[in-house]
């Protein structure tokens, strides 16, 4: 499951607009246009469908109730996926400062 907190950089707890601000900036970071890297065009689909699921209301409320229920399912599972992408997200910071 794909975290799209982690995807825009938010909290789960942010709000509507803290959600738009974090996807403006990375969408105008990551878009194929403004950025060469071969991994932008894969980054800015991924912060797209985050948007598109966390700026609206309904689909919100069940992404995050998927999310509850994985982890209650399988917090192992659920737990590894959490840390590999924070992870993974450090890694790239530390690769690209201007991040």
């Amino acid at each position: 499951m794909t975290d799209f907190y982690s995807a825009l950089g938010v909290p789960g707890s942010a709000s509507t607009a803290d959600i738009k601000t974090a996807f403006r900036r990375l969408a105008a970071h990551y878009h194929p246009d403004r950025n060469a890297s071969p991994d932008a065009p894969a980054r800015f689909r991924a912060v797209q469908e985050a948007y598109e699921v966390l700026s609206d209301d309904d689909k919100r409320q069940a992404y995050d109730d998927n999310r509850r229920r994985n982890l209650l399912d399988s917090p192992a599972d659920t737990a590894r996926e959490i840390w590999h992408n924070y992870f993974s997200q450090l890694l790239q910071a530390a690769n690209n400062p201007s991040h």
